[in-house]
C-alpha cells in the first residue's frame, strides 16, 4: 500500500504546528510528510504503523515520527467508552530546530533527539506524563506560549529514554542514509550497505570501504550502532524487504531476492525472527489495517494541515 502524502500547513508566522483532535476512534490513514511529528493519544487503544514497525499501543501512547517515514495508529477501542479518543499533534520542521540548536547552544539537545528520532521513538509513560501536565500551553491560544511550551518537552524528550521502532533504510529513502554525524568510516560502511544490502556483502568488503580491521569494524559498530554488522544488516534488509510487503503484491519469493535473501525458507526465518510474525502475516495485517468506506473519518476530514497539498492546473 502506498502511502499518502500529506501537506502539513503551519499557521501564518508560526514555527509549529499543534493538532487537538477529537473523534470517536482513531482510522487507519497511511500517510508521509517532511516534517517531524510528536503524537501524543489518549484514550484509545490499538495497532500503531510506523515504518515497517507494527505495535499495539495503548492509552497514553507518546511516538516522535521523523520525516517522511509512513505512519498511522488504527484504534480499536476507547478505554473510556464514554470520552471520545484524543490525539495532540505537533508538526515541526528539522531544519528550524537544527537552527535553533546552532544558535543558541540551550537547544544542543534538539539535534540528539532529531538524531534518535531517525527510526521513530516510542516513549515511556513518564514521559507521556510530563507532556500532559502542559496540555493547557500547547493547546493555548497565543502562539508564544505554544511555542513555549513545544520546546520544553523536546527538550525533555531529548534526554528521556525511548525505544526505536522501524529497520534502518525502511521506507525512507530520502532520510535514511548516514547523517554525517557519525565518523566518516562508519558513513562509508552505512552507505554500502544502503546501496547493496540486496548482495552477498562480505564483511572484508565492508573493512575495505572503511579502511580498517575487521575487529575495528566491530568496534566501531557496537560503539556507533549499538548493534553487530551482522545484525545491522540483517534489519535493513528486513525493513526493505516489509516496504516491498506493505507497498506491493510481489510474491514473497521476489521480496525475498529483492532484499537480499536468495534462500525463501531463510528469509522466513529472519523475517520471523525480528517481526515476531511471517512476511505473510506482515502483509496481511496492512491490508486489513486499511478500512474501505466505512463511514469512519477519512484524511480529507482534518485538519487543513493535513490536507493534500493541491493540484496546479495548466491555464492553457
Amino acid at each position: 500500500m502506498k502511502p499518502a502524502y500529506e501537506h502539513v500547513e503551519f499557521g501564518k508566522n508560526c514555527s509549529v504546528r499543534v493538532y487537538h483532535r477529537r473523534l470517536p476512534r482513531i482510522p487507519f490513514e497511511w500517510h508521509h510528510h517532511p516534517e517531524y511529528e510528536l503524537t501524543l493519544t489518549l484514550n484509545s487503544q490499538g495497532k500503531r504503523y510506523i515504518g515497517d514497525s507494527i505495535s499495539e499501543y495503548s492509552a497514553n501512547d507518546l511516538v516522535l515520527v521523523p520525516p517522511d517515514l509512513p505512519h498511522t495508529w488504527a484504534s480499536n477501542r476507547s478505554v473510556d467508552p464514554s470520552a471520545q479518543q484524543v490525539a495532540i499533534v505537533i508538526w515541526f520542521e528539522g531544519d528550524w530546530a537544527r537552527r535553533l540548536a546552532d544558535c543558541c547552544p540551550e537547544f544542543e539537545p534538539l539535534r540528539n533527539l532529531l538524531r534518535r528520532a531517525a527510526c521513530g521513538l516510542a516513549f515511556e509513560k513518564e514521559s507521556s506524563a510530563t507532556m500532559q501536565a502542559r496540555l493547557d500551553e500547547l493547546l493555548s491560544e497565543n502562539a508564544r506560549t505554544r511555542l513555549a511550551a513545544t520546546l520544553d518537552v523536546l527538550c525533555m524528550l531529548a534526554d528521556a529514554p525511548g525505544q526505536p521502532l522501524a529497520s534502518p533504510t525502511s521506507f525512507n529513502d530520502a532520510h535514511s542514509g548516514p547523517t554525517g554525524h557519525e565518523p566518516e568510516r562508519i558513513n562509508r560502511v552505512l552507505a554500502m550497505i544502503e546501496a547493496r544490502f540486496a548482495e552477498r556483502l562480505r564483511l572484508s568488503e565492508l573493512c575495505a570501504a572503511a579502511s580498517v580491521t575487521e575487529r575495528s569494524l566491530t568496534r566501531y559498530f557496537m560503539q556507533h550502532i549499538g548493534e553487530t554488522v551482522g545484525h545491522y544488516m540483517t534489519r535493513v534488509r528486513i525493513g526493505h524487504a516489509c516496504r516491498l510487503l506493505a507497498d506491493t503484491l510481489l510474491p514473497v519469493s521476489v521480496v525475498a531476492a529483492r532484499s537480499g535473501f536468495p534462500n525463501v525458507a531463510n528469509f522466513n526465518r529472519q523475517f520471523r525472527a525480528v517481526k515476531q510474525i511471517t512476511p505473510s502475516t506482515y502483509r496481511s495485517q496492512f491490508s486489513t489495517g486499511s478500512p474501505t468506506d466505512d463511514g469512519g473519518p477519512r484524511l480529507t476530514e482534518r485538519s487543513p494541515s493535513l490536507q493534500k497539498r493541491p493540484v496546479r492546473r495548466s491555464s492553457r
